[in-house]
């Protein structure tokens, strides 16, 4: 008989963040910061309530597919100007290319196992961090913060597509899992082009526009089941499930037809997420956490200030190609706000040592490494838009010719 003892500390933690949070409004540290150190107090390293059983992981998985749903549906395409993702994506590459020599160098020395997983991992950046930092300083609709959401998009997209191909549990041969990426890629074109005909069928939209606000939540339902679709048809392809959950997000935003449903509609899917699953999976990602394997190792001390500054230098230098847009100042910025990244560490961490890939000491030099970049390096930032406020930013690029 599964036991939900274990299930029940961890849900208790996730309670006791946001009141802790709410009690003490002068902590400004992100929730997800406190989720895992509450996981690692409660968990075998300190405290030992709580052990990974059946329930958690189960609850866990699910929380780790839903937050790269979330993360999906938070990428809007249609708000990028292409000329602002053309800029977005030089800067990832020369991040891309920082990140395998570091990482490499790295490996060469002798202190990681895998070189192209650490400079993966290195080359994210957390938007969902940064999403809410945006909102509460205003900063959203401005010309900086559509560079930062536009170079955090790509920053999720495409380090989850390398993830997948090369360290998904079945990767063996990455030309053959980038054919499979390919036919994974135009299956999901496929299924985009259906499902907007599908949609496109009225009767079919008026009953779900009937029910979706009904006992039924229609809409939420086929929102997960088409989640878990996408995910099961990932998994047949041989790709990590969480890039099908990921993409899932991204073709459901696409769906979306006015701003009203669409707040309603995600305010619905968060209070499921938000609400219970991914606070699961983070206080679980804490209690799994090997503190002991960092402390014990010297090597793996070490390894959390170089990875710290691994992500400002991969992330915070490509910044720079900013300032002909933004201004020196406001690119340094955005280059602290994309070096914050907490998210993707912890979901590579995890594969990397579920699949012998890497020590359970560096992964927990990542994590903490990655804890530590949400706590300094956006406020850093803050500052430094706040010494500008009221300076003029030059608008996000010059105006396209006209054809005429």
């Amino acid at each position: 008989m599964i036991s939900f003892s274990s299930l029940l500390i961890v849900g208790a933690v996730a309670v006791a963040v946001p009141l802790f949070l709410g009690l003490v409004p002068a902590v400004k540290v992100p929730a997800v910061v406190l989720e895992i150190l509450g996981g690692i107090l409660v968990g075998p390293t300190v405290l030992g309530w709580v052990q990974l059983d059946v329930a958690v992981r189960v609850v866990a998985d699910l929380g780790l597919g839903f937050l790269l749903f979330m993360a999906g549906f938070e990428i809007d395409l249609r708000r990028f100007d292409r000329r602002v993702l053309i800029l977005v994506s030089r800067a990832f590459l020369l991040s891309l290319l920082l990140a395998l020599l570091v990482a490499y160098g790295l490996q060469l020395g002798g202190q990681v196992r895998d070189g192209l997983l650490v400079g993966i991992t290195l080359v994210a950046t957390s938007l969902g961090v940064l999403v809410p930092i945006l909102h509460d300083a205003g900063q959203t609709e401005t010309t900086l913060g559509r560079l930062i959401m536009a170079a955090g998009s790509l920053a999720e997209l495409a380090p989850l597509v390398l993830l997948s191909v090369f360290f998904s549990a079945s990767s063996k041969n990455p030309g053959a899992e980038l054919g499979l990426l390919a036919g994974f890629v135009g299956l999901t074109a496929a299924i985009v082009l259906v499902t907007q005909r599908v949609r496109a069928w009225s009767p079919l939209r008026e009953v779900v526009h009937r029910l979706e606000n009904t006992s039924s939540q229609l809409r939420v339902r086929l929102a997960i089941t088409f989640a878990l679709a996408f995910s099961a048809v990932a998994e047949h392809f041989g790709l990590a499930t969480i890039l099908g959950a990921f993409l899932a997000g991204v073709v459901i935003r696409r769906t979306d037809e006015t701003p009203a449903s669409q707040e309603e509609f995600q305010g619905k899917l968060e209070a499921i997420g938000f609400g219970f699953l991914i606070p699961v999976f983070f206080v679980s990602t804490g209690v799994g956490l090997d503190i002991t394997a960092l402390f014990h190792s010297t090597r793996a001390i070490i390894l959390v200030p170089v990875f710290l500054v691994a992500l400002l230098v991969v992330r915070g230098l490509p910044a720079l190609l900013y300032v002909r847009v933004v201004g020196r100042t406001h690119a340094i910025a955005a280059g602290f706000m994309q070096a914050t990244s907490l998210t993707f560490i912890v979901v590579a961490t995890v594969i990397g040592v579920q699949t012998g890939h890497q020590r359970t000491s560096t992964a927990a030099a990542l994590v903490v490494a990655g804890l530590l970049s949400v706590v300094i390096y956006p406020p850093v930032a803050l500052r430094m838009l706040m010494s500008t406020a009221g300076r003029p930013v030059a608008p996000v690029l010059p105006p396209e010719p006209d054809p005429s």
